[in-house]
């Protein structure tokens, strides 16, 4: 009897236990009803957030979305020179975007970020601001300092996404040839282009063949050129004759890769590799060669020049007529055209095509970037079109496959094809062999070539490129631009290409002036001895300073054999001691 007392208490407690758990369930149960319709609010916003005004066209656009949702984790691989000196690398940079709908007053946001963004119009910023969307880019790849003044300004309506933003530490200057990316990383044009899939899998770098202290002493030229002339515009290239490899290419007037926006089309194009042009009397070089390496002719074979060839309704004649029968060094020193025409005459059409097909200047160049121009060929190639093809006029060529067609000439004959990449077997100097080995013409005929290029520099129309020491050789080019109404003599493509040393040669530098105009210093003259050679002279010059080439004291101007073709001039072992103009 005495346990009943307790169980009446043991049934309380548990009476009070079962209540508690049944209140705690209950709580449970709330709880979890007021997360689950939580997550339910949450869920349907980003269903209309994502799905619902995306459908409409509010928020985001499809393109603003992959952008900045989507946008690849890995950084573009670099690009760099030949020494590793950087050309293109990628950076983590932010960019601005607003949330129209939380900018609290739309006017007072444009006027500051207006005056942090001078280039950003405030009517552009307000129409972004006032905008009925969630999503709007306002400015891409801030710098610091303007991300500061951004978050001065206080409003919760615009923020900020790290973004992987290329940069171009070298500026303009390989421009084209480097190329550029749009907002996202993808290559438009030159190596950026060429190489998009290689770049965008972010691995090793791609490395240039191109030295950027060379590339900036040729930009530097070609600019001073332009000035100087008043010029339209210029090309330069600098390449190793036995190589191919590309050293510096220069297009003016270039353009900014990171800011490419604010650059016009005639700043964009790459007049180096896709434009071609007459080059006039450059052609010389092959029409010449061809003669020597088909006809086996001795530099003593005679034409006569005294009077201008008429073909036809066609008239050719010489910028400074000699008037006389000349042999064929003095035609290459006096740049005739006459003597030119009546030695790819003496060639004949089809051995022309042939050869200047295997200099490769018929065909479209096989380059490393996609912006590359066809050759203009007479078409169809008439009996008269041979004889103006030999001096350049009537058939056109980009600035980097003329370039590599005198350096097949001028280093024993082999083909050159220009490179732009360096892979690790031509990674050191003077590594790479020739291309296939493929021989286009004789040692013998390179020899005298290199010989009557020679002669331009110390005794014809390029004297101004000669440099002391170097031995320098080269030829001229000065070509009427086609028109409306024909070829204009006003504007001019003004040239010169030069070679060094012309003992061993191992480097070719052109340099192209569009529509130079004469000058005091010039006399009134803009032809090629004029505006391109000094040029060269200056490239020569600082070249041998940056990479250390010695003086040759004792160089060899001409040699004796040679002398004997040329009226009026006199060589004493093994030095040109005079020349008297007839």
């Amino acid at each position: 009897m005495i346990f009943r007392p307790f169980r009446k208490e043991s049934i309380r407690i548990q009476g009070e236990r079962s209540s508690s758990l049944d209140l705690a369930r209950g709580r449970l149960v709330l709880i979890s009803a007021f997360f689950m319709l939580t997550y339910m609010m949450v869920a349907a916003r980003v269903v209309d957030l994502t799905v619902i005004q995306g459908a409409l066209g509010v928020g985001r656009t499809v393109t603003q979305a992959a952008v900045v949702d989507d946008k690849p984790d890995t950084p573009r691989a670099d690009i760099v020179d030949r020494n590793g000196v950087l050309l293109a690398t990628t950076l983590k940079m932010s960019s601005l975007y607003a949330d129209p709908a939380l900018i609290s007053d739309p006017v007072v946001t444009a006027q500051k970020l207006g005056k942090i963004f001078p280039d950003l119009s405030y009517g552009s910023l307000l129409h972004k601001l006032q905008t009925n969307g969630r999503f709007v880019w306002l400015r891409r790849n801030l710098t610091p300092a303007q991300q500061y003044q951004v978050l001065e300004i206080g409003e919760p309506g615009l923020g900020f996404e790290r973004e992987n933003t290329r940069v171009y530490p070298q500026g303009p200057l390989a421009s084209h040839i480097i190329g550029y990316t749009d907002v996202d990383n993808k290559g438009l044009a030159g190596i950026e282009r060429s190489f998009d899939n290689l770049l965008g899998k972010g691995e090793e770098p791609i490395k240039l063949s191109v030295d950027i202290r060379l590339q900036h002493v040729l930009h530097r030229e070609v600019s001073r050129a332009m000035k100087e002339f008043t010029a339209q515009a210029g090309v330069g290239v600098i390449m190793d004759v036995n190589t191919g490899e590309m050293l510096a290419g220069v297009s003016l007037p270039d353009f900014d890769p990171a800011d490419v926006g604010e650059a016009d089309s005639d700043a964009i194009f790459n007049r180096m590799t896709l434009g071609v042009y007459e080059l006039g009397s450059m052609f010389k070089i092959f029409s010449t060669a061809a003669l020597l390496e088909k006809k086996d002719a001795p530099m003593s074979m005679t034409f006569d020049a005294s009077k201008p060839l008429r073909v036809g309704r066609f008239k050719i004649s010489d910028y400074h007529a000699e008037n006389r029968v000349m042999t064929i060094p003095e035609i290459f020193m006096h740049s005739s055209n006459i003597g030119s025409a009546l030695m790819g005459q003496a060639v004949g059409t089809q051995g022309l095509q042939d050869f200047y097909r295997d200099l490769g200047l018929l065909n479209t160049l096989n380059f490393e970037i996609h912006e590359v121009g066809a050759p203009i060929v007479p078409n169809p190639w008439r009996d008269v079109s041979t004889l103006t093809a030999s001096y350049g006029h009537g058939i056109a060529t980009s600035p980097l496959q003329m370039t590599a067609a005198v350096a097949t000439i001028v280093n024993g004959g082999f083909f050159v094809k220009p490179k732009l990449v360096m892979s690790d077997k031509n990674d050191v100097a003077g590594n790479a062999p020739k291309e296939a080995n493929l021989r286009v013409l004789s040692e013998r005929t390179s020899h005298h070539m290199r010989e009557l290029m020679r002669l331009v520099v110390t005794e014809g129309t390029g004297k101004s490129a000669d440099v002391a020491g170097y031995s320098v050789g080269g030829k001229t080019g000065t070509a009427e631009k086609p028109g409306a109404r024909g070829y204009d003599k006003k504007r001019l493509m003004s040239s010169f290409v030069g070679v060094f040393p012309m003992e061993n040669p191992k480097y070719a530098i052109l340099v192209v002036i569009d529509e130079p105009h004469g000058n005091k210093a010039s006399y009134g003259y803009a032809t090629g001895g004029w505006v391109g050679a000094p040029a060269v002279a200056r490239i020569v010059a600082s070249m041998t300073a940056i990479l250390g080439i010695p003086a040759q004291p004792h160089e060899s101007e001409i040699s004796d054999s040679l002398s004997t073709y040329v009226k009026g001039m006199e060589v004493k072992g093994g030095q040109l001691v005079s020349y008297e103009a007839n």
